[in-house]
């Protein structure tokens, strides 16, 4: 963190602090709530929350989230879903963003594991990877202030745990005016904060996989103005899929202590985490037909739902790090998350209907990204000729097989081998301060309540990585496949114990590179919202400014380097690309940007609303256009560069029974995007727009001991402008299909509940241009309870019962057929079952 970033800093909490005992002062004369429930402002309570019934999809709840105060869905004009704990539970969803598989708007690829998940809202594209504009919050404040850092993402820093009450997730609207960066979703994930005593604790175990976790929460009030929430979760395993070692090692605690004033509350909270997960990325996997019909299957000994390019003979990796020194790593590190996060909140009552409201929440993050990536796949002859050149002879270079010679024919049991790309990425520091400080004043007006809210919102974001990639040969098996060493025609080794070369020469050795980037956002926002009758209109105003500074260097060339220290030059050493740390760029920019939302909500009756939003938010570009050409040699940017606009028109009807609820949102969108795809062996540069226009649809039938909720939202996205590929204008863009939707049914018998989660897409094109198709499909899942009673319950879990196969990307040859059917794919994970115990407090 540089001076100036401190010094800012310092000064926003500076100023949070001295406004706070003037607010402690005011308690003496400020009457209101006690706790932090807020009021719900006259027309939700009135009118809206009348009708007040448990169902899967309630209107008739209190949304908080990316919103001027305190409304129900019902009142508010937003498109917002809500799930809640129990919801998540019986979904089967494994971790953050496999969550938002269950909601309308969303295209979440959770594919990846516990992180690197892409996901897309409403036609805003995924032209690399992450959620370039969506934000992931935990208690209304950002895990990562980006949702696209290279290697990063915030789902990569969230385990959702017991410690979730409920996850509240806002598409388009108002996030543009109550976050940065956030023009297409805010997901909010909301941990409970001991109003009530009790808590769990669950164990739970794979079936056909090896993986063992310990979960629990305890809360309880311990006065009548004080409580608390405590909870974590521990695990081990190799994993859904069979690596060979435990990849799944490590766990979580998170808490918070509450304390009631006059009118507020305090709270601190906390959380720790330190967790290692394997990255899945693309595998070997055959695709044959044609473009518009492909037929997609596993090859011989590689399941593309279950296999990975993991393996217990492939577990470490010997390169130069930025700093020109070797470094190991150990390949079973995978996703290792690690972090320290501390969190303050308060809540004053000023009088004369003035309230204060603070929150502040400092992390450290770290980590680390290693993952294999099959960058070629091809028969073994081939990539051996490849290397070594004609003539070449291979060996095993690790396995029980290790030092005898390897049968190009039959090598790996299929005669195919592939070379990895490891994907080696250090993340020293991910480390981000967030403040966000509001005044409201409520208007008591003739004509409806009227809510004034002033915000002003800081962060300071860094991002330090170091990347250092290496090749290697290996065979093509899902389970226990060994690395290969190459011979020329002279018997002269040319790889050096399966690592065929340092860095990514078949790319360009792209990826060798490190940066030191720092980003402050300063964002001061306004919002009013008033009701007038049935109406509720809410507008809103935000000033975002970025500050982007640090530095970031790549390899100029290659060097003679003895890596291992032997003292001997083998073939690899010969050209090893390291960061020149002489020819430094600097990055040294500030933008700002000016967004807005403007809604309306009418209550019809008590059953019926009817919705309309107009908005403008922004995205500031981060790490994804330092290596891209996007900053100048002085390491200045353009602002169309830069920040990235969103403009969304959105309208819909709500519906609400005792028994039934219905949730319709029309919207449109236009989006301006620059980026950048390391993969890309084609295009890594993008600069596009795109618009889409659709429907989603949300709505639960409840009747009894019966339930259904689902979802379903029709997508028709196109590029409309090409800067660098004028001929992909009129595209759809990659992995964006027509239509998703999610079913949710279940029925309780005594003490016996099922249900099944049904998650479909239609087919979608796998790159621009339109060329290859991913077929769509529907992954099925199913669960049942059993209550043994009123505390304890044990439940069997199915994932992908019917074992589908489910693309959700392609990556050697994104763009046809080859001509021998061989290419890389990423699936959704196999038939996954497990079993669970949970004994409530």
């Amino acid at each position: 963190m540089n001076i100036h970033a401190m010094r800012r800093q310092a000064l926003v909490i500076a100023v949070t602090l001295a406004l706070l005992p003037v607010a402690a002062a005011a308690q003496s004369t400020a009457t209101g709530q006690s706790a932090d429930q807020a009021a719900v402002p006259t027309q939700s309570a009135d009118k809206a929350t009348s009708k007040k019934a448990s169902k899967s999809v309630n209107l008739s709840e209190v949304v908080v989230t990316a919103s001027p105060g305190a409304l129900s869905k019902m009142s508010s004009s937003v498109s917002v879903s809500t799930l809640e704990a129990d919801q998540i539970t019986t979904s089967g969803a494994q971790g953050a963003a496999d969550i938002l598989r269950d909601i309308p708007g969303i295209r979440s690829e959770s594919s990846g594991g516990d992180g690197n998940a892409n996901i897309s809202v409403r036609g805003l594209p995924v032209a690399s990877g992450g959620g370039k504009f969506v934000q992931f919050q935990v208690d209304g404040m950002p895990v990562l202030e980006f949702g696209d850092t290279a290697f990063a993402t915030p789902d990569t820093f969230l385990r959702p745990d017991f410690n979730i009450d409920h996850v509240e997730v806002v598409r388009g609207g108002s996030s543009s005016v109550f976050a940065s960066n956030a023009p297409g979703a805010v997901i909010n994930f909301i941990t409970k904060t001991g109003e009530e005593k009790g808590g769990d604790i669950g164990i739970t175990a794979g079936l056909n996989y090896d993986s063992k976790r310990l979960d629990f929460d305890y809360g309880q009030p311990i006065s009548d103005s004080t409580r608390f929430h405590i909870g974590g979760f521990l695990r081990d395993g190799t994993g859904p899929k069979d690596v060979g070692y435990d990849a799944q090692k490590g766990g979580q605690l998170m808490g918070n202590l509450t304390h009631d004033i006059a009118g507020g509350f305090l709270r601190a909270s906390f959380q720790l985490l330190d967790d290692k997960a394997p990255v899945y990325l693309p595998v070997p996997v055959s695709i044959t037909g044609s473009n518009g019909s492909p037929n997609v299957s596993s090859l011989p000994g590689f399941s593309v739902q279950n296999g990975a390019m993991q393996s217990p003979y492939f577990q470490r990796d010997l390169a130069v790090n930025a700093s020109g020194n070797p470094v190991v790593t150990n390949l079973a590190d995978g996703y290792h998350s690690k972090v320290a996060a501390f969190g303050g909140e308060g809540k004053f009552d000023l009088g004369d209907n003035w309230v204060l409201h603070e929150k502040l929440r400092i992390a450290h993050n770290s980590g680390d990204f290693v993952g294999p990536y099959p960058a070629e796949v091809n028969t073994a002859a081939a990539l051996a000729n490849e290397i070594g050149g004609a003539g070449s002879t291979l060996r095993y270079a690790s396995g029980p097989l290790a030092g005898q010679v390897a049968d190009p024919a039959t090598v790996g049991g299929n005669g195919l081998a592939t070379r990895v790309h490891l994907f080696n990425v250090t993340l020293p520091d991910m480390g981000n301060t967030t403040n966000n400080l509001t005044l409201k004043h409520a208007f008591d007006l003739d004509d409806g309540p009227l809510d004034l809210l002033l915000g002003y919102y800081h962060s300071n974001q860094t991002i330090k990585q170091d990347w250092h990639w290496n090749s290697y040969l290996e065979t093509v098996q899902g389970r226990n496949a060994s690395l290969l060493d190459v011979y020329d025609a002279s018997g002269q080794a040319v790889t050096d114990h399966g690592l065929a070369a340092y860095g990514t020469p078949y790319w360009g050795n792209c990826c060798v590179r490190s940066y030191d980037a720092n980003y402050q956002m300063d964002a001061p926002y306004l919002s009013l919202s008033w009701q007038p009758g049935n109406w509720q209109l809410d507008g809103g105003l935000r000033y975002d400014r970025m500050q982007a500074s640090g530095s970031y260097a790549g390899s100029t060339g290659t060097s003679a380097i003895d890596v291992n220290g032997d003292g001997t030059l083998q073939t690899p050493e010969l050209t090893v690309p390291v960061v020149n740390n002489n020819a430094v760029m600097p990055i040294n920019y500030t933008k700002h940007h000016l967004e807005y939302s403007f809604g309306a909500n009418y209550l019809v009756n008590t059953d019926v609303a009817l919705f309309a939003r107009i908005s403008r938010g922004a995205r500031f570009n981060s790490d994804r256009l330092l290596f891209g050409g996007g900053l100048l040699s002085n390491g200045t940017a353009p602002q169309g560069v830069a920040v990235n606009v969103v403009n969304q028109y959105e309208t819909g009807v709500k519906w609400s029974t005792d028994h039934t609820s219905l949730f319709v949102t029309g919207f449109y969108a236009t989006t301006q995007e620059q980026n950048q795809d390391v993969t890309s062996l084609t295009q890594s540069l993008i600069s596009r727009n795109y618009k889409s226009k659709g429907l989603e649809v949300e709505g639960s039938v409840d009747y009894g001991n019966f339930s259904v909720r689902g979802g379903a939202t029709y997508t028709d996205s196109k590029i409309t402008k090409d800067a660098i590929t004028p001929a992909d204008v009129g595209n759809m863009p990659q992995r964006q299909a027509k239509f998703v939707w999610q079913l949710n049914p279940s029925y309780r018998v005594g003490p016996v509940t099922v249900g099944t989660t049904l998650i479909g897409t239609t087919k979608s094109y796998a790159s621009n241009p339109n060329g290859l198709v991913m077929p769509g499909y529907t992954q099925v899942n199913a669960f049942a309870r059993y209550d043994i009673n009123e505390r304890m319950s044990v439940s069997l879990q199915a994932n992908n019962l019917f074992n589908a196969i489910g693309l959700t990307e392609i990556d050697q040859s994104p763009g046809s057929v080859t001509t021998n059917g061989l290419n890389t794919a990423r699936s959704i994970l196999g038939r996954t079952i497990y079993a669970s115990w949970r004994y409530s407090l």
